[in-house]
């Protein structure tokens, strides 16, 4: 059981909640907060304040004062108005890693909401409820208000969940696990579509992606190192504490501990090639970099699921109440394009590297890997399918948070497009894991001509255990199978638990 306080959330507690069905608990530290900052609401009604979002309307309309007796109309209208999101619905790990990071921003005590609005969000989790939310419609700031204000529908009885890939009543399911429907008082309609959290959802699904990826990388460039015969001075450790960037350094010894004993490298050791071609020599400082660039984007998630990111803000002790703009999704824009950027160049490292494995001018191995003498293809067509899932990326990856087109006449006026972002980032990686296991494909089939010479200690693992799931290319055969059982052994992580379990802690 995860007990939320709103200051204590990893994104690591992020992912086990999301994927792996941890139940959630409200910390009793965070109940005094959450009750003094809804009995101020209450306070602020009774004078008659006039307060953004609780009397006032939204955005534009800020100006216009809403009596006390519609306060609770207000909320309702809001949540209902602002559920206008398009497109597929978002994956069911993306949309429980949502309702946390809201119930655990609302737990923080700045928002004015029940402590009865918390514990309704964390039952849908409990009870494994999948309320259907549109991918597209957020620009980014105020936040994620179309995706937030569809799963603040749900706890109304409203809008619709996913039940056996079926769009369902909220209602029915609220009704089918006894969960009671709330009626949104002062302030909670807007504390609940005020935020990051989609954005910062699929960021932390990304980042824990990216991390497992980077590895799977790792292994695939040290296979390839022994396939095409190359050396592994250039991850000598002096080298890399010349320049001591921490991801750099990482890398370099983790190669050395794949290839570790590898007599194919050591069959050549005395031969004149001077030095291996960047795609190879240099993976210390490109999977270095993406490695540092993770942790960035890593330590910038971590602060925002524990921040308050709604609007106006209430300040208990000094009886207060701002308005400001915690919403707006810059920082999270900038780190999850930044993290685009650098898987990006995961596929750009690994495309060129397949491309040197079936290159016969340079790879010293049968042309695209292949027996036949123009019979069989092999991996010709392989290779293009790297290279358009690396064009592609080349898209993806354009800063979305460059732009910025106004909203709500123009009170809005400058975005984040950071859900854009978070959403790019996850495509990319996706593709980055075909191109991993094309090359993951090709390397294991160059080390399989340079037999009967001995892989590395991590790279024998993992090439002993792609050939009993996938055999050697004898002559051509329907390709995309071999390439979808690569990408699953990837996505799976088999590949690195047995290259871990072996004591190679990549």
């Amino acid at each position: 059981m995860l007990r939320i306080d709103g200051n204590s959330l990893s994104l690591d507690d992020v992912v086990r909640v999301a994927r792996e069905g941890v139940r959630v608990s409200l910390s009793d530290k965070a109940l005094p907060g959450i009750i003094a900052s809804r009995e101020y609401v209450q306070e602020l009604l009774e004078n008659k304040a006039v307060v953004y979002g609780i009397t006032t309307g939204v955005g534009e309309l800020s100006s216009h004062y809403i009596p006390p007796e519609q306060a609770i109309q207000l909320q309702e209208n809001l949540i209902r108005s602002h559920a206008a999101g398009v497109g597929d619905p978002l994956e069911k790990d993306v949309v429980r890693a949502m309702i946390l990071l809201r119930a655990n921003a609302l737990a923080k005590g700045f928002s004015g909401v029940r402590v009865e609005l918390i514990e309704t969000l964390l039952a849908l989790l409990n009870h494994d409820i999948y309320p259907y939310i549109p991918s597209q419609g957020s620009v980014g700031a105020s936040g994620d208000l179309a995706p937030l204000a569809h799963l603040a529908l749900i706890l109304t009885a409203q809008g619709e969940c996913l039940e056996s890939g079926r769009r369902v009543p909220a209602e029915n399911i609220l009704k089918k696990h006894g969960i009671r429907a709330l009626q949104l008082q002062p302030k909670e309609g807007l504390a609940m579509i005020n935020g990051t959290q989609m954005m910062a959802g699929m960021g932390c699904l990304a980042v824990a992606d990216a991390e497992i990826l980077l590895k799977h990388a790792q292994i695939a460039g040290a296979m390839s190192l022994e396939a095409l015969k190359g050396t592994a001075r250039a991850f000598d450790a002096r080298i890399h504490a010349a320049r001591p960037h921490p991801g750099q350094i990482k890398i370099a010894a983790n190669m050395l501990r794949l290839v570790e004993n590898s007599a194919i490298i050591a069959s050549h050791v005395h031969c004149d090639k001077v030095q291996d071609a960047y795609t190879l020599r240099c993976i210390p400082q490109v999977y270095g970099a993406v490695w540092d660039t993770i942790q960035y984007v890593r330590s910038v998630l971590e602060t925002e699921i524990n921040a308050a990111t709604d609007n106006p803000l209430i300040f208990t002790e000094e009886k207060d109440v701002i308005s400001g703009g915690n919403f707006h999704g810059e920082p999270l824009a900038f780190a999850l394009d930044y993290l685009g950027i650098a898987l990006s160049e995961i596929a750009n490292i690994s495309e060129r590297t397949v491309d040197r494995l079936v290159n016969p001018h340079v790879s010293g191995l049968p042309p695209f890997l292949a027996e036949g003498n123009g019979l069989n293809s092999g991996f010709m067509i392989a290779q293009y399918t790297a290279a358009a899932l690396v064009s592609e990326n080349k898209v993806l990856a354009h800063p979305a948070s460059v732009d910025s087109i106004p909203t709500s006449a123009g009170q809005e006026d400058h975005v984040s497009m950071g859900s854009i972002s978070a959403k790019h980032a996850r495509l990319i990686l996706k593709n980055v894991i075909q191109v991993l296991a094309i090359e993951m494909l090709a390397a294991a089939q160059g080390i399989d001509f340079r037999l009967p010479l001995g892989t590395g200690h991590g790279t024998g693992i993992a090439w002993q255990f792609i050939r009993s799931e996938i055999p050697h290319w004898q002559e051509d055969r329907i390709m995309y199978p071999d390439i979808e059982k690569m990408s699953q052994l990837i996505s799976s992580g088999k590949i690195l638990a047995l290259v871990e379990k072996e004591g190679i802690e990549l």
